[in-house]
């Protein structure tokens, strides 16, 4: 078997200069996709009319394509639509791409969340002169948001690792790296190899603040 480890372990340190790239495209991607995945939410929840039909299409539409069709069509195919698009770079089309497929799947999640709250403590904090946006602040997000929790912890965890299908228009990040290593020492089991334990390590440690977070913020509820 010719497997070279101290290959694997010297072309790390080169692999980790662009670890700050997937973690940028993760970061700045959830967050986004976050704000838009609550916005949708509440409207699924609250059934606001018009809004409610153009959302049920979003979901559908970006949870019924492959991530990589939908980064394809925003950084081939929006330049060709609005040719104000045409200096798009790809970084930012794979933000688009990423927040909004990811925003798809959280506005579910979050949705559920807000349903898992009793109505009535909604109801209970109106009667007591609060507004429904204060009750929602206040009362309801808190509660929702532990139970979301879990699921959206397994969305950035899916976000890290799609955040690998950047390389695909041009992105140089974390895998995009390792092919170009392995193109060039025709390493390519070495290569990938430590492109996957890097991914490991990063979602492991996730997992871990996750879980410490999890403790956390139910400490409160446990008895």
């Amino acid at each position: 078997m010719d497997f070279d480890i101290k290959y694997m372990i010297e072309i790390i340190p080169e692999l980790l200069t662009y670890l700050p790239v997937t973690l940028y495209l993760t970061i700045i991607s959830m967050v986004l996709a976050i704000i838009i995945g609550v916005f949708l939410s509440l409207i699924l929840v609250n059934r606001i009319p018009i809004l409610l039909q153009l959302a049920k299409v979003y979901i559908s539409f970006f949870r019924g394509t492959p991530v990589l069709v939908q980064l394809l069509l925003i950084y081939f195919g929006l330049p060709q639509l609005f040719p104000f698009m045409n200096s798009l770079g790809a970084g930012t089309a794979a933000i688009i791409a990423f927040s909004l497929n990811t925003s798809s799947y959280l506005a579910e999640i979050f949705r559920a969340g807000l349903e898992s709250v009793d109505r009535g403590q909604a109801e209970a904090s109106m009667s007591v002169g609060m507004s429904y946006p204060q009750a929602l602040r206040g009362i309801i997000l808190p509660q929702a948001i532990r139970n979301a929790i879990p699921a959206t912890g397994n969305m950035i965890i899916g976000l890290i690792k799609n955040s690998s299908l950047a390389f695909t228009i041009g992105v140089t990040e974390l895998l995009a790296q390792g092919k170009m290593l392995a193109s060039e020492n025709l390493r390519f089991f070495e290569a990938y190899l430590a492109v996957g334990l890097i991914y490991w390590v990063i979602t492991f440690l996730y997992s871990q603040l996750q879980g410490w977070f999890e403790k956390r913020i139910n400490k409160p509820y446990q008895v």
